[in-house]
């Protein structure tokens, strides 16, 4: 057995919810929210833990658990703290387009450094997360990759200068 309280906090397995993904027509039962509910307060719970807390078998929410993850409802995933990776830069980039900005960020989602994009109203067309190893690496990035996207008509960079607060347990609603 694992000492969960060994383990730094950036080892801890939590869940990211995907509730714009096109085509995961997906109902969601009470049952199904509450095993969403238990992995977001610790993704590492045990099936057997969650069953007997949602009062299911361990089977039964094994393979609710991968139905949800096979329609995109869901991901288990480590979430880590890039700082303690080796990645010193983590911005934000607010991005301007011409033409069909679906396609522009088909183009952003394919490039490593992006870890989130979204398409958006206002100021800007898109806004994409990055995380970069330095302020060299973020240049390199704007220069040769994000801004090299056909359509991008502009950036604006908002830089990362302390993580305050990130979570990923509100819940289904």
């Amino acid at each position: 057995m694992v000492d969960r309280d060994a383990l730094p906090s950036a080892q801890a397995v939590s869940l990211r919810i995907n509730h714009s993904r096109p085509g995961a027509a997906f109902q969601l039962d009470e049952l199904s929210k509450a095993i969403i509910e238990k992995l977001q307060q610790d993704g590492r719970r045990s099936y057997a833990g969650i069953g007997k807390a949602v009062g299911l078998s361990e089977a039964a929410v094994r393979q609710r658990v991968q139905r949800m993850a096979d329609a995109g409802v869901m991901q288990i995933v480590a979430v880590t703290d890039p700082m303690q990776l080796g990645f010193a830069r983590q911005a934000m980039i607010g991005i301007r387009c011409t033409g069909d900005t679906t396609k522009i960020a088909d183009k952003l989602a394919a490039i490593e450094s992006v870890d989130y994009v979204v398409l958006t109203a206002g100021s800007f067309d898109a806004i994409v997360e990055v995380v970069c190893e330095d302020d060299g690496d973020l240049l390199d990035l704007l220069n040769t990759k994000i801004r090299a996207v056909p359509g991008v008509i502009s950036t604006e960079t908002l830089v990362y200068l302390k993580l305050v607060k990130q979570q990923y347990n509100w819940g289904t609603r």
